[in-house]
């Protein structure tokens, strides 16, 4: 990555950690590329079913044209339990003084398709397995009693001083996040939930920590572990792996997903729908400005044609 990007990420990180005491947050994940964007989306065409209308191959393809993935920039696609909701983040404004995040919600209602904007980015959104709680990094909203999202809450210890991009979390309730780095390096850690509290994150190994991994997905069962990474051996930037827990608990060597998940740019920010069915994750389609990052998806059956059999 060329050092205007490295200097643009590092700015981004500074920004996000103060964004919550902001009436404004215009945070942003700081292994993120970004760029200009126009102020307006495309208008929400009526569709039949919870994906669209579409029913993607082995061959990944832009998650519904027109109304998520546009020509724009649109990351970190992650979509509900009931599948009746898509969250993302995509950017607006035009010029550096009117750019900005937007935290994005389509759900389905009355046989459409309706998007509106829940904030201004707060983190990077994934929803717990039991759709109660959307987490957003280090901090959190919560479902309410009458089905909508609390106030963002914040993370205590011992989190609350980590600079988490993503955290997911299993059915067990264990976190998996990433740290970001100050040399632009990332680990994932763990946190299994013990008699209703989290214990203190511990590292994962060394295999899955090879100096830049970051956007951690865990299986709902703890089956697997998804992940981003710039490593040798892939495909150019950073590339989309996966490893499988061993018989013994321990977590196997890395695999990557292959030449139809990654390319020589930016793939990254991967999940995995609760039917276990498609596998999400983001694209960079622009320049090495990365000025159009879309959001990707895929039959989730490379999962198991990766799996070693037992």
């Amino acid at each position: 990555m060329k050092n205007y990007c490295l200097i643009f990420l590092l700015l981004g990180f500074v920004l996000s950690l103060n964004a919550c005491d902001t009436p404004k947050d215009t945070s942003q994940d700081r292994n993120l590329p970004t760029d200009k964007r126009p102020s307006k989306a495309p208008p929400v065409p009526a569709l039949k079913d919870r994906y669209f209308g579409q029913k993607p191959g082995i061959t990944p393809q832009p998650f519904a044209p027109g109304a998520v993935t546009t020509a724009n920039w649109e990351c970190c696609g992650v979509a509900s339990p009931d599948l009746k909701a898509f969250y993302f983040v995509r950017e607006t404004g035009e010029g550096e003084a009117k750019k900005q995040m937007e935290f994005v919600v389509m759900q389905h209602k009355n046989n459409h398709w309706q998007d509106s904007v829940i904030s201004p980015r707060i983190g990077t959104p994934f929803m717990a397995p039991d759709g109660k709680t959307l987490h957003l990094g280090s901090r959190y909203r919560d479902r309410t009693k009458t089905g909508e999202w609390s106030e963002v809450k914040k993370l205590g210890a011992p989190f609350k001083d980590l600079p988490i991009m993503r955290l997911t979390t299993s059915s067990k309730g264990t976190y998996f996040f990433d740290e970001f780095k100050s040399d632009f390096t990332g680990d994932i850690r763990y946190s299994r939930l013990v008699n209703g509290k989290h214990e203190k994150p511990k590292l994962l190994s060394k295999e899955i920590n090879g100096g830049k991994s970051f956007h951690p997905f865990i299986a709902p069962d703890e089956s697997y572990l998804i992940f981003d990474s710039k490593r040798a051996g892939g495909y150019g930037d950073s590339d989309i792996y996966i490893s499988f827990r061993q018989k013994n608990g321990t977590w196997g060597t890395p695999i990557n997903l292959g030449d139809k998940i990654n390319t020589p740019a930016w793939e990254a920010v991967a999940s995995v729908t609760s039917d276990g069915k498609y596998l999400f994750f983001s694209r960079n389609m622009g320049s090495d400005k990365n000025e159009n990052v879309d959001i990707y998806w895929v039959d989730a059956q490379i999962i198991e044609m990766l799996r070693p059999k037992r």
